[in-house]
């Protein structure tokens, strides 16, 4: 039987890059998102160019229950699941932290740190019970250093960094690999998002440079799953080759 992966967030940016690759090598994919339309649209086009099995779950993941309920309505066949690539996540604003908005705060904690947490804990008797399994949590260059303006998104960045390491202790004794990939800028409706959707500000972000693009990051990703079953990627950083971090771009 094909292995299978479940991908959130995967209506647009990273997450369908990543449904899109996986598709072309053969995998059954379970998708998440809130977009249901979008859900329904890339389900149609990946079994039509690709001739995969997809399945999809339309919830929120900052709902821990409408996650829990979603996942674990999963029928029979789809529970063998290989691949959990956590990629929901967004930044909200960029401001100084005395004029940041609490609401974005929180809405970057709900769904970068707690709803990957959420996802996991839903994932996890299903890899359990197999005795395997591969955990991509998707990071930000953010986590591993501080900028200015950055604050919220930085911590929860971070966030996921340490929740990766405490995984891959944990489960060690599950036999599950967890990675952490931590891209620098990739040019996705990520700054989009950010910036409320302000396009002009959020183009401004990739001028001078030639950042990222989804399909590089999701060549990486894949990579890591194509490994021996006792090789595993614990931490990776992605960049252009114009970024050297967080902070430092030539442009």
């Amino acid at each position: 039987m094909p292995k299978t992966v479940l991908i959130t967030g995967a209506t647009s940016g990273f997450g369908k890059a990543f449904a899109e690759k996986f598709a072309a090598n053969g995998y059954r994919l379970i998708l998440t998102g809130r977009r249901k339309e979008r859900l329904d649209e890339i389900q149609q086009q990946l079994t039509d160019t690709h001739g995969v099995e997809v399945y999809t779950l339309h919830f929120d993941i900052q709902n821990r229950t409408a996650t829990f309920d979603a996942i674990g309505s999963l029928p029979a066949a789809w529970q063998n699941i290989d691949v959990l690539i956590n990629n929901a996540g967004l930044a909200l604003g960029r401001d100084f932290v005395d004029d940041a908005s609490l609401d974005d705060w929180e809405t970057m904690i709900d769904t970068n740190l707690k709803g990957l947490m959420y996802a996991t804990k839903a994932v996890l008797p299903f890899m359990i019970k197999e005795k395997k399994g591969h955990i991509i949590n998707i990071g930000s260059t953010a986590a591993k250093e501080v900028y200015e303006k950055g604050n919220g998104y930085c911590a929860t960045k971070h966030a996921v960094d340490a929740i990766s390491k405490g995984m891959r202790i944990d489960l060690l004794r599950h036999g599950i690999k967890v990675t952490a990939i931590h891209p620098g800028a990739a040019e996705t409706e990520f700054s989009v998002v950010r910036f409320k959707g302000d396009s002009n500000q959020a183009a401004k972000v990739y001028e001078g440079f030639q950042p990222l693009v989804a399909e590089d990051v999701a060549e990486v990703v894949y990579y890591t799953t194509t490994l021996p079953a006792h090789v595993c990627i614990n931490d990776l950083v992605l960049t252009c080759t114009a970024q050297a971090n967080s902070i430092y771009i030539n442009k």
